[in-house]
């Protein structure tokens, strides 16, 4: 049985060497790279590369194996935070207890180190040279589009279309399916694809993406009510003074709570039809549901 604790504490360093070198070795101008490097540096909570690392590790591979694959996707994870806290966006000055990147950096420049990174998530996985060209392809394909129209840009879109109006519990899941989701749907079928695993693992996989994707968006939510702004590392009630629909403003903090629960179950049940060892995922969910930023 894999052990969260001891997995994180063998492979999140080594993979944060590994992505931050990757940025780092690359000749590019140097205050690009500088404000490229702030945001990548801030941390935060990795959930979609331990995904994939996890993933791999559930089917007995060496999630360093990962590393290019996971990086990939926290790339295009942090080129849409500093984008959303641009204020044409959300106009945060705040992100993981720092100030945000156009704060230090200005407008132009972190629009731009948001761009670079969009890049650079592809040119990882391209370059990589041991992963075959068809995991290339397969993954490559999944990353676009889950940062796309149809996944994260798409539910961004579909987030600030529900500003200033509550919408129906079906919409919302919506969004949150693209903005949320979609990123961690990658990063369990990236694991998937690297490890060999068959077309039943990977439609279970996306199934269990679903629930765990709007799980943590509805603990975000949650958060944004209940947190506090020294441990989540952003101001709390952000998503009230932005007029946004969440998960407790449509169901009541109850009733967000009693769905957070139901989706959180939905996806262990899922984990327990898969022929791995599932038992991180599971802890992973669990954790998920339960932290405090």
């Amino acid at each position: 049985m894999l052990d969260y604790k001891n997995f994180a504490e063998k492979h999140l360093q080594p993979f944060e060497t590994f992505m931050l070198a990757y940025v780092d070795d690359m000749a590019m101008p140097v205050n690009l790279k500088e404000s490229m490097l702030y945001s990548v540096r801030a941390g935060g909570k990795r959930i979609r590369p331990m995904l994939l690392l996890a993933t791999l590790a559930s089917y007995g591979k060496d999630p360093s194996v990962g590393f290019s694959a996971a990086s990939a996707v926290e790339f295009i994870h942090t080129y849409s935070l500093i984008h959303d806290d641009l204020p044409c966006m959300d106009d945060d000055g705040l992100r993981r207890g720092k100030p945000t990147n156009h704060i230090v950096f200005g407008d132009g420049l972190a629009t731009l180190a948001g761009d670079a990174l969009q890049s650079v998530a592809y040119q990882v996985i391209a370059e990589c040279d041991t992963y075959s060209a068809t995991d290339k392809v397969d993954l490559l394909a999944e990353l676009a589009k889950a940062a796309g129209p149809l996944g994260m840009v798409g539910g961004q879109v579909a987030d600030m279309e529900a500003e200033n109006q509550l919408v129906h519990i079906e919409q919302l899941e919506q969004v949150h399916l693209w903005k949320t989701g979609k990123l961690m749907e990658y990063s369990l079928l990236a694991g998937a694809i690297l490890a060999g695993a068959g077309a039943s693992d990977i439609a279970k996989l996306r199934t269990f993406a679903k629930h765990l994707g709007l799980a943590f968006q509805i603990q975000d939510d949650i958060l944004d009510i209940e947190g506090h702004e020294a441990m989540i590392g952003k101001p709390v009630g952000s998503d009230v003074d932005n007029n946004k629909s969440t998960y407790p403003a449509i169901l009541t903090l109850v009733g967000a709570k009693k769905k957070l629960a139901h989706h959180t179950e939905m996806a262990i049940q899922v984990l327990d039809q898969i022929h791995f060892d599932g038992s991180l995922l599971k802890e992973i969910v669990i954790m998920q549901a339960n932290r405090k930023k």
